[in-house]
């Protein structure tokens, strides 16, 4: 019997948010850049219906010369393309309990695409972006209502930050034109930050002298009271996620042998992967895996490891990733309002069941 409407973990919201959007299947992680079609997605609004032959990017705000942009325009120019692993700030927020709302996320929104497109830096440059400017703003395409008012998707990057090479606005997706799911005609992506940051569908960018504070800026913060502002939401924590061992079974994955080979993908947005450690006990015990070069600078890197379980019967297995900086992943999840940045180290529970 379905549960009484007070009693739902998921509200009709969620759910909606949850049919529309969908996660990297986590045996995909074989893959170093994920197929187009396994990538990760999430759209707050509808698909826009953009056409191609029509679309112009608008450059202006604090600029000396304001700017119209076809994707002709774009094509044109020098491009360059680059790996770069793309996480949602929410993934991991359905694992929290009580579940505090939201995309349900578990733990695969994340994904890593070879993106190709033109340095954000060189249209800035275009444009002569006035030293009074403070922050670039960037509009998409997609409306919806958040917060009771009727709005664009629009985030907002502080000045230096969008004047870095590796910023794209991209229209190139795994050496094929972005599909529409993925911000058609062009979109921006910002490597090492939350996949928020990374506006799809883009029409407008603007330079302002004033940070910008609109919905989807100051909802991406770590509040713990949620009518109390936080801290704001920038770079990927460091996260480490297994391919799933064996099949799939009742009560967890099923192996066979007691010799279990692990292996997987860990990334952080600040500095590269040092270490992944892995756990046959539930995080009682770590063993060190071996953590192979990054796809790129800006995308994961693979690892490998392995498990001797002692008998047949059931067991957890975890992995964790400390980065550069000395960021480990934590063995307990930190709550937050919104559920964000939820890097708690993964828990696997498997079955070995010799045949």
């Amino acid at each position: 019997m379905p549960p009484a409407p007070d009693d739902r973990r998921f509200t009709d919201d969620d759910m909606q948010s949850a049919l529309r959007n969908r996660e990297l299947p986590l045996e995909a992680l074989r893959y170093d850049v994920t197929p187009t079609g396994l990538h990760y997605l999430l759209g707050h609004f509808d698909i826009p219906a953009v056409n191609q032959d029509s679309w112009s990017l608008e450059i202006g705000g604090l600029v000396a010369r304001p700017g119209s942009f076809t994707l002709d325009d774009l094509r044109q120019m020098p491009s360059s393309s680059m790996a770069v692993t793309l996480e949602c700030a929410g993934n991991g927020r359905s694992l929290l309990d009580p579940f505090p709302g939201g995309q349900p996320w578990r733990s695969g929104a994340v994904s890593t695409a070879v993106w190709n497109g033109v340095s954000l830096a060189h249209l800035l440059q275009a444009v002569e972006v006035s030293s009074e400017a403070v922050e670039i703003v960037f509009t998409g395409a997609d409306r919806g209502v958040e917060d009771g008012v009727e709005q664009r998707f629009q985030r907002s990057l502080p000045t230096r930050e969008a004047a870095q090479a590796d910023v794209l606005i991209a229209y190139e997706m795994n050496g094929e034109s972005l599909p529409p799911q993925h911000g058609s005609p062009a979109r921006l992506i910002v490597p090492g930050w939350y996949g928020m940051a990374s506006v799809k569908w883009l029409v407008e960018i603007d330079a302002v002298s004033t940070p910008f504070d609109g919905f989807q800026q100051w909802s991406y913060e770590i509040r713990q009271d949620e009518n109390v502002s936080g801290e704001r939401i920038t770079r990927m924590l460091p996260r480490a996620l297994m391919e799933p061992p064996g099949i799939p079974g009742d009560a967890g994955r099923r192996v066979r042998g007691a010799d279990v080979a692990l292996r997987g993908r860990a990334w952080s947005g600040t500095s590269g992967i040092v270490r992944v450690e892995v756990s046959m006990d539930d995080g009682e015990t770590w063993f060190d895996a071996a953590v192979g070069q990054p796809v790129g600078p800006k995308a994961w890197s693979g690892w490998h490891g392995a498990v001797e379980l002692p008998r047949p019967g059931d067991y957890v297995l975890r992995s964790r990733a400390t980065d550069a900086d000395g960021r480990t992943q934590p063995t307990e999840p930190r709550r937050n309002v919104w559920g964000y940045q939820n890097n708690v180290c993964e828990r696997v529970p498997v079955v070995f069941a010799p045949e």
